[in-house]
């Protein structure tokens, strides 16, 4: 199962950057064969607790940057006094082999933070569902066992950390070997299988553990270790209890834990407790003080005032209005009941609702078009078939080679992983763009001129995709047709560029892939688009699908936008991972500029909306032929703006 160990240098002890990490090092070694999903590790020294996670193996954890600045700045802290350490310097570790919850997610991911309690877990708590009815205050952010038991010992904290840890241990069920700090102040190891070994020497105040017997020992017989002592095991039903403050130790029976130690009433408070997961660093970005924006977004600069350049530039949109709209439908609306408009319909809210009005409202007859290439998800077709049934409108499918656009997506995923760059992340979309060349058909086979799209809504530009590819974004009104000269040679050289650089995209969906702009950028775009002409009201849309055509909302959020696309869900996490915001952050900033919400209430909504269901990435996985705890650690694992 899971590897726990850490160790203990107490005050007074010399300090060596090279020794302690190579301390670090080893331990995560040594613990690796007992799990390889994650890695983490917590170190505490003088008021300063960080917490660092990553889905990673040990061996992949202690290479990465985090690591390496973690290492650093708890080396200049331990040193900023002298050569000795002036405070005790704690590092509390963790290999995970999983057991409950997807590595993929940090919050399943040890160390966890429970309050003042930090811990790490090894084996299985078989009763949480008990637990969490006898602890009704006990919310668990995560599916993790160890994050119950965690919150648990911090429920029981008033009695001092020996005996928190000795309440829960008689509450719970299953096997429990744990380690934990409260406050930074005390440490406990304890167990109920005897799965800790450790030795102590009281003397020059150190301490190290390790899941193992054998694990202790290889270390130890390295010989740079400072303490002394031989390799002890923590029998089941006891626990290990050292003030950190004082260095006063003692091995209890968790029957009778020892009390409290006694505090002084000077003594500091709570410590500054650092967690380097990413939800955590997404809270420390520097975002415009008017909007959400973060600093990572491409072309953003921010004034004195710490408010961003877009919304200094901002502009109410200019509409033309329903009477230029009017005048537009007039010239194509027949009153013999003959289909006089065709509508691009995605089963989406937009496009729903767009098919509502000019049913409803605009007395037009159109038919309805979708173009399925494999990321249409079931909520869009059951949304599709409600709309066209209540509306008694003609829906005509165009699909594409399923298995093949499929293939394609999974190939340039592939080749994407192999060297991350922001800027490519649309062509994993490029399939979807040959709708465009459906409606083209469409308008000569029926005979129909008019071509309604339910777009054009100025809250949803997102200049950042090209931002990242280089290109400052021209005005076009959300159609990707209407880029300027400059900006579309700009983006077929980056495009370019890229291939050349990274080979793997030159694979079979290259042809496609070119296709894909040249029916998105060249061949003309000349449909008519309603939220050019009428604004848009997400209280109303949603209120009016969801009473007059019980449109159906995804079971995992309460937004309705992009639930129609199989897809949104795992390119939103690639650069809310790697960047720090997504669609949802850029959505919310334009509807605050637009006057609709109050910053915090973005701030808000973006958080909740920013979530991954994990259910809906996995079925994008299954169909697109990806292993998807795979995808996520490389993805976790690429180079970040923040």
């Amino acid at each position: 199962m899971c590897g726990i160990f850490g160790f203990v240098l107490g005050r007074g002890t010399a300090f060596s950057k090279e020794a302690w990490e190579g301390w670090v090092r080893r331990l995560l070694t040594l613990s690796e064969p007992r799990g390889q999903e994650a890695s983490g590790m917590v170190v505490a020294i003088g008021g300063h607790l960080e917490v660092l996670k990553r889905p990673l193996r040990p061996r992949d954890f202690v290479v990465t940057r985090q690591f390496a600045e973690l290492t650093a700045r708890t080396a200049a802290r331990a040193t900023e006094a002298g050569p000795e350490l002036t405070h005790p310097l704690v590092v509390i570790g963790h290999s995970r082999l999983v057991t409950h919850g997807a590595e993929v997610l940090g919050e399943n991911n040890q160390p966890v933070v429970a309050g003042d309690v930090i811990g790490v877990h090894n084996g299985i708590v078989t009763n949480v569902d008990t637990i969490l009815e006898r602890h009704p205050t006990i919310q668990p952010k995560g599916e993790l066992d160890s994050e119950v038991l965690f919150r648990l010992v911090a429920e029981h904290g008033a009695t001092g950390l020996a005996g928190a840890v000795a309440q829960t241990l008689t509450e719970t069920e299953g096997t429990v070997s744990l380690a934990c700090l409260q406050a930074g102040r005390e440490l406990a190891l304890a167990t109920n299988v005897g799965s800790l070994h450790y030795a102590h020497d009281a003397q020059r105040s150190c301490l190290v553990f390790t899941s193992e017997r054998y694990s202790l020992q290889q270390f130890l017989a390295a010989g740079s270790w400072l303490g002394r002592g031989p390799a002890r095991q923590l029998a089941a039903g006891t626990g290990f209890h050292l003030d950190l403050a004082t260095g006063v130790a003692e091995v209890f029976d968790q029957a009778s834990p020892p009390a409290a130690p006694a505090r002084p009433e000077s003594e500091p408070g709570r410590p500054l407790v650092t967690e380097h997961t990413t939800a955590a660093q997404h809270h420390r970005l520097t975002r415009c003080t008017t909007c959400i924006l973060p600093n990572t977004y491409p072309f953003i600069t921010f004034d004195d005032a710490g408010r961003c350049n877009y919304c200094q530039a901002h502009e109410p949109p200019r509409l033309a209005g329903a009477e230029a709209l009017e005048s537009e439908l007039a010239r194509h609306r027949r009153t013999d009941g003959r289909p006089d408009c065709i509508v691009a319909f995605s089963g989406g809210r937009d496009s729903s609702y767009g098919l509502h009005l000019l049913v409803r409202e605009l007395g037009m007859h159109p038919v309805a078009f979708s173009y399925d290439w494999g990321m249409v998800t079931g909520i869009a077709r059951r949304n599709q078939a409600r709309m066209c049934g209540k509306l008694g409108v003609e829906h005509i499918l165009r699909a594409a080679d399923i298995r093949s656009k499929r293939r394609y997506m999974r190939k340039n995923i592939l080749a994407w992983l192999e060297r991350p760059h922001l800027g490519m992340v649309p062509l994993f979309m490029a399939g979807d763009k040959y709708f465009y060349q459906v409606a083209r058909q469409l308008r000569r086979e029926l005979d129909i001129p008019l071509v309604v799209f339910c777009a054009g809504n100025p809250l949803e530009r997102t200049d950042f995709k090209g931002g990242f590819a280089g290109v400052r974004e021209s005005a076009h009104g959300q159609r990707l047709f209407a880029f300027s000269l400059q900006n579309k040679v700009q983006i077929g050289l980056f495009y370019g560029l890229q291939y050349l650089r990274n080979p793997a995209y030159f694979n079979e969906s290259f042809v496609d892939s070119i296709g894909s702009f040249f029916e998105t950028f060249v061949a003309r775009d000349d449909f008519l688009y309603l939220y050019h002409y009428l604004p848009w009201d997400e209280e109303t849309i949603q209120r009016t699908l969801c009473d007059e055509y019980d449109w159906e909302v995804a079971p995992h959020t309460d937004n309705t936008w992009r639930i129609g696309d199989g897809y949104t869900t795992f390119i939103n996490h690639i650069y809310y991972t790697l960047a720090g915001f997504s669609e949802f952050d850029v959505f919310r900033s334009q509807q605050v500029r637009a006057g609709m919400l109050t910053r915090d209430q973005a701030l808000s909504l973006a958080a909740r909306d920013n979530l991954a269901d994990l259910t809906v990435l996995q079925e994008f996985a299954a169909q697109v032929g990806l292993n998807l705890e795979e995808v996520l650690v490389r993805i976790e694992a690429a180079p970040r703006l923040y």
